[in-house]
C-alpha cells in the first residue's frame, strides 16, 4: 500500500480569532504545518515561506501547478522590503494601500529567506500586508513571512469563509483559523515592478485607477494563454481555466435556457429557474464581495436541481468590474 502523503491529516481543527486561536495557529505554522487564515480578500492557505517543505505540501495540499508563484504576506512594509528591492513606485504604493488588498512583485534581495518554491524559481517575489487584524495578528505571531495562495483546491472557487476552506481542504490540512467572512471578496491587485514600467497582472481589490492615480499609467494584464504557455508565470492567479465551478460558464448572457442557472448582476432575466444575484442595486463593492460564494452555491444547487450549465449576466468591465470580469472569464475558460 503505497504511504498516505504528508498533507494528508485525520482531521482539521477550527480555530476561534482570539489569543489563544491566534497563538495556536502560529505555533503550528511554525511547527511547518499548514493553516487557513481569513484575509480582507478571501482566505488564503498559509505555510512559513522559508519552509520548503512547508510550502511544498501547499502545493500536494492544492493540487496546484508548481509554476504558479505564491504570495508571501507580511507584517508591515518593513517586513516584506527586507527580503525585496522597492523602488519609488513600490515605496508610493505601499504607504498608499498596505496594509491592503494589493501585492507587488519585486526583485528577490540575495539574502531573501524565502523558499525558491514559493517564487517558482524566479528572481522576483510577490509581497503583501493584509489589512485584516486577524491575519496581521497571525503574521506579527508568526515572525516570518508566509506564503499564503487561495485556500481551496487548485482551480476551484475561492473560499470567503471557514466553512468554504473545510469543504474542500478539510482533512488536508492542520487548521483554518476562523475570522468570518472576507469583505472584498476577490483577491489582491498584484503589480509587477521588476521591469522599466509597471504592469497589472492580475485586478483586484485596489483598483487600476487608484494605481495610476499614483503611479500613472499601467500595463494592462497579460493575456492568460500566452502567460501560461510561456510556463514564466510572474504572480499567482494567471492561469486561463482557474476560479472554476464544476459546471460549464457561459458569459454575457442576455437570456437563460431551461437547463440553465443564472448569476444575476441587476434585476434578474426573466424566466430564471435558480438564480443567485451579486448585487440587485449593480453595485461592483458588493458583487465583489459576493462573487465567489455565489459561483459555489450556484454550482451546488444548480447540480441538485439537474442544471446543467451556469449563465452569467455581464458586469461592466471597470474598477472592481475588471477583477469580477477577469475571475468570470477564467471560470468559463475551457478546462484541461
Amino acid at each position: 500500500m503505497p504511504a498516505r502523503p504528508a498533507y494528508i491529516r485525520a482531521m482539521t481543527d477550527t480555530l476561534t480569532a482570539d489569543p489563544a486561536g491566534i497563538a495556536r495557529a502560529a505555533s503550528l505554522l511554525r511547527g511547518g504545518d499548514l493553516v487557513a487564515f481569513g484575509t480582507e480578500t478571501v482566505y488564503g492557505l498559509g505555510a512559513d515561506a522559508t519552509n520548503g517543505a512547508a510550502v511544498a505540501s501547499v502545493f500536494a495540499a492544492k493540487g496546484r501547478p508548481h509554476f504558479n508563484p505564491l504570495i508571501c504576506h507580511y507584517r508591515d512594509a518593513d517586513a516584506a522590503f527586507a527580503q525585496v528591492e522597492p523602488n519609488a513606485a513600490a515605496q508610493r504604493l505601499a504607504a498608499a494601500f498596505w496594509p491592503g488588498p494589493l501585492t507587488l512583485v519585486l526583485p528577490r534581495r540575495v539574502t531573501c529567506p524565502v523558499a525558491l518554491l514559493a517564487g517558482a524559481g524566479l528572481d522576483s517575489l510577490a509581497v503583501r500586508v493584509p489589512a485584516h487584524p486577524v491575519a496581521n495578528a497571525l503574521l506579527r505571531a508568526v515572525d516570518r513571512p508566509v506564503a499564503a495562495p487561495s485556500a481551496n483546491r487548485s482551480g476551484q472557487v475561492s473560499p470567503t469563509t471557514a466553512a468554504h476552506v473545510l469543504d474542500g481542504l478539510g482533512g488536508r490540512i492542520a487548521a483554518v483559523l476562523d475570522s468570518g467572512p472576507s469583505d472584498v471578496g476577490v483577491e489582491s491587485t498584484v503589480l509587477d515592478l521588476t521591469g522599466p514600467r509597471a504592469v497589472l497582472l492580475r485586478p483586484g481589490g485596489v483598483t487600476a485607477e487608484a494605481i495610476e492615480a499614483l503611479v500613472g499609467h499601467v500595463g494592462r494584464p497579460i493575456p492568460p494563454a500566452a502567460a501560461e504557455a510561456a510556463r514564466g508565470l510572474r504572480s499567482p492567479g494567471l492561469l486561463v481555466s482557474h476560479y472554476a465551478p464544476s459546471l460549464p460558464v457561459r458569459l454575457n448572457a442576455a437570456s437563460i435556457g431551461l437547463d440553465e442557472a443564472l448569476l444575476a448582476f441587476g434585476p434578474p432575466l426573466p424566466g430564471a429557474v435558480l438564480a443567485y444575484n451579486l448585487s440587485l442595486q449593480r453595485d461592483l463593492t458588493e458583487a465583489a464581495a459576493r462573487l465567489f460564494a455565489g459561483l459555489r452555491w450556484l454550482d451546488q444547487a444548480a447540480t441538485q436541481r439537474g442544471l446543467s450549465r451556469i449563465a452569467v449576466m455581464a458586469v461592466p468591465d471597470h474598477g472592481l468590474g475588471l477583477a469580477i470580469n477577469d475571475r468570470l472569464q477564467r471560470a468559463a475558460a475551457p478546462r484541461a
